[in-house]
């Protein structure tokens, strides 16, 4: 990958049939590694609505098991809950018909409006298309990654109501999908825009529990998590549970919007349960994800009571770390990191998990216990071949914006003051939509009535 921020600007030249010298930064490849061994007899591409992926469960199953990037954020069920609130999402699909077969190769999922935490007022095309997702890479099967992409691409110009700007927040920006998009982007001569490369921790081990943590932590913090477990324990019964039963997992996850709400996220506003329709989406998501096995909880109780809750996402050999919640009024004893060092036990020994993505915005926070990293960044570039005036303007002054909001995040962080003043300001906020849905709720009893 180049620099942060740097446009690909040159055009591959052709040395000789099935391979090319690509310039700094974008992979090279041969036709024999970038194409599969048996290409489809047919090939196609649609864009469909949210209400169109009814009927796509067992497709997508069959995708995720040969996906390079089984990205669950691109689940049909997902996506329809997203749909169901305010998100219009557009789903490309690209089919592949093998003799009587016909297989699914490849989803990608965007909204259409502006660009997420974005002040420009151009439309794009954003992915991922739910707002509390987190990856927005395609999954697209590994043996069709190039054609599959200058395919879905070629589908988004030829739609008129499509616009021609792409943001792909948190896109894995290594691997073999970036990596073909970076070809694919080069031969169209559309050099993409990077913006805040990060270092995300994942989970990608062969190694035992003990192992890791012996290789992942000093003896002092294993000693330390040892004490703060059995000081939680002379409390009370201490157990972890794995919740994976439909019910369970729906009973528990109104646990955790509750938790949730009660900790800092629900003083500064951004917890699940502080917008309707964010809660809305996340339990419709759960609900449709849990009755497929695809959506899990593990949870930390004490006296039956949770005091740690991890939501987990499913996608074939895939798992995600969603959203974790934790009763901050026994923050002393670490009861995140407790849960997290039993949920990683669990994961290590899973044979079908072959890694964790903690869906972490970056290395800083304490998932940061797991070893192994992916990079990842915002990319944007057009779906059009070539550079438009427009795209060049628009990443420019995103550029400005982001450094501008950076600059404003340290003089925050570096000021108890505006955060008083912030978290004050959160706390009216609530109370205004609280007064707002006990007025809703009174006016509908009158009308009742």
């Amino acid at each position: 990958m180049q620099a942060e921020g740097a446009f690909v600007q040159q055009i591959a030249e052709f040395e000789r049939p099935g391979a090319f010298v690509a310039p700094d930064g974008v992979p090279q490849a041969n036709a024999a590694e970038c194409c599969p061994a048996r290409r489809p007899d047919r090939f196609s591409v649609e864009l469909v609505s949210a209400a169109d992926l009814a009927d796509l469960t067992e497709g997508w199953r069959d995708l995720v098991q040969r996906a390079d990037v089984p990205n669950v954020f691109m689940h049909p069920l997902l996506l329809r809950a997203a749909a169901a609130g305010a998100e219009r999402v557009t789903a490309v699909l690209a089919w592949g018909v093998f003799g009587r077969e016909r297989r699914l190769l490849g989803i990608w999922a965007f909204s259409a409006g502006r660009a997420r935490q974005s002040m420009l007022p151009l439309r794009f095309l954003s992915a991922p298309a739910a707002e509390h997702a987190y990856l927005g890479s395609p999954a697209i099967d590994r043996d069709h990654l190039d054609e599959t992409l200058a395919a879905m691409l070629d589908a988004i110009v030829a739609a008129p109501d499509l616009p021609n700007l792409i943001a792909v927040n948190a896109m894995r920006a290594e691997g073999a999908t970036y990596d073909a998009l970076l070809r694919v982007l080069t031969q169209r001569g559309s050099p993409p825009c990077h913006f805040e490369s990060v270092q995300r921790p994942r989970l990608a081990s062969e190694c035992d529990a003990e192992s890791y943590w012996q290789a992942a932590l000093s003896s002092s913090s294993r000693k330390k998590l040892r004490q703060f477990r059995r000081r939680l324990a002379e409390k009370g019964t201490l157990q972890t549970r794995v919740l994976s039963e439909p019910a369970e997992v729906q009973s528990a996850f109104e646990q955790f919007l509750t938790l949730e709400s009660q900790g800092w996220k629900g003083q500064r506003g951004t917890a699940l349960a502080s917008r309707p329709e964010d809660a809305e989406f996340a339990r419709n998501m759960i609900n449709r994800l849990a009755r497929t096995g695809e959506a899990s909880m593990h949870v930390l109780e004490l006296d039956g009571r949770p005091v740690s809750m991890q939501v987990v996402l499913h996608a074939g050999p895939a798992a995600y770390t969603w959203k974790t919640a934790y009763d901050e009024a026994l923050g002393a004893f670490s009861p995140g990191m407790l849960l997290l060092e039993d949920y990683t036990k669990a994961f290590l020994a899973d044979p079908a998990i072959r890694f964790v993505d903690s869906c972490a915005h970056d290395d800083s926070g304490y998932m940061a216990a797991w070893q192994e990293r992916q990079t990842m960044a915002d990319v944007w570039f057009e779906a059009r071949p070539g550079v438009s005036v427009q795209f060049t303007a628009a990443a420019r002054l995103e550029r400005a914006y982001r450094a501008a909001r950076q600059r404003t995040k340290q003089i925050y962080l570096a000021s108890p003051m505006l955060q008083r003043l912030q978290d004050t300001a959160a706390t009216f906020r609530r109370m205004g939509g609280k007064r707002e849905e006990k007025s809703a709720r009174e006016q509908a009893s009158v009308e009742a009535a």
